[in-house]
């Protein structure tokens, strides 16, 4: 099974990847057709989980590479890794600061909330699809595991299920149909596919930049995971035990990570 996609083109591999993860988004969307409300412990249990995946992949599958891969090529590691890994978070920082800055002009209260979270979902769904793309980049190039690249993309797809739901169910009690809401919810998603494309073909095309391009999608996806989906699972009582799930999907993504890699 294994080495059957490990016989698919990366570029188009990573591209598969991202419509999985993307399908994911869709189905979270779909529970519009089905629910006013689904469980908050079950999501906020998926959020945790995905976290934790998320932030070992930053540190085991993107920076830890980089250091390697910026040495390899005779680049100053630690001063080219920590600009792209600042930059990737500043380059989230500023987005966000700007779409709020945009919508603050609309004088619709219920319109400019529902906006801003599409948009802020759909703006931390691209280096998510990045993510996503440098992972099977790094499998072509020998660098990394499919393990790695497999469970990166289960765990982003995970955590897609619920952005999913939080932007088809509160556009529905806005009024917007059901119909509007799920495709407003499921297209959030659709920048993944297109970047993880992205990602493969700058990784596997100008190897050179490759260090950089790790550390702005390690900085990129800590500022989500910080500013968004680890806030957003702590509304939950049971705070403590969505840490627990944050600290089961690191343990995880270690694991396959060191040990299958």
């Amino acid at each position: 099974m294994i080495s059957f996609f490990l016989g698919i083109n990366p570029i188009f591999l990573s591209f598969l990847a991202g419509l999985f993860t993307f399908l994911f988004t869709v189905l979270g969307s779909s529970v519009v057709f089905f629910f006013k409300k689904i469980n908050k412990n079950f999501l906020d249990g998926m959020l945790g989980f995905s976290a934790g995946v998320m932030i070992a992949a930053s540190f085991f599958s993107l920076l830890s590479p980089a250091f390697d891969l910026a040495s390899s090529l005779n680049i100053k590691s630690s001063f080219i890794v920590s600009l792209g890994f600042l930059c990737g978070g500043v380059f989230l920082f500023i987005s966000d600061k700007t779409f709020t800055k945009v919508i603050k002009k609309e004088k619709n209260k219920s319109i400019k909330r529902s906006i801003m979270l599409v948009l802020s979902i759909t703006l931390h769904n691209i280096p998510e699809g990045l993510a996503i793309g440098v992972a099977y980049g790094l499998v072509y190039l020998g660098v990394d595991s499919v393990f790695t690249a497999f469970i990166l993309t289960i765990g982003i797809a995970i955590q897609n299920f619920p952005e999913g739901s939080a932007i088809s169910l509160p556009l529905r009690r806005e009024g917007v149909s059901r119909k509007k809401s799920f495709i407003i919810g499921s297209m959030s998603a659709i920048v993944e596919p297109i970047f993880s494309l992205l990602g493969a073909i700058l990784v596997i095309k100008i190897r050179i930049i490759l260090p950089f391009l790790l550390a702005f999608a390690a900085g990129a996806m800590i500022y989500v995971v910080v500013e968004e989906i680890i806030p957003e699972s702590q509304t939950n009582k049971s705070k403590d035990l969505m840490a627990i799930f944050t600290i089961l999907g690191f343990l995880v993504m270690m694991i396959l990570d060191t040990a299958l890699s």
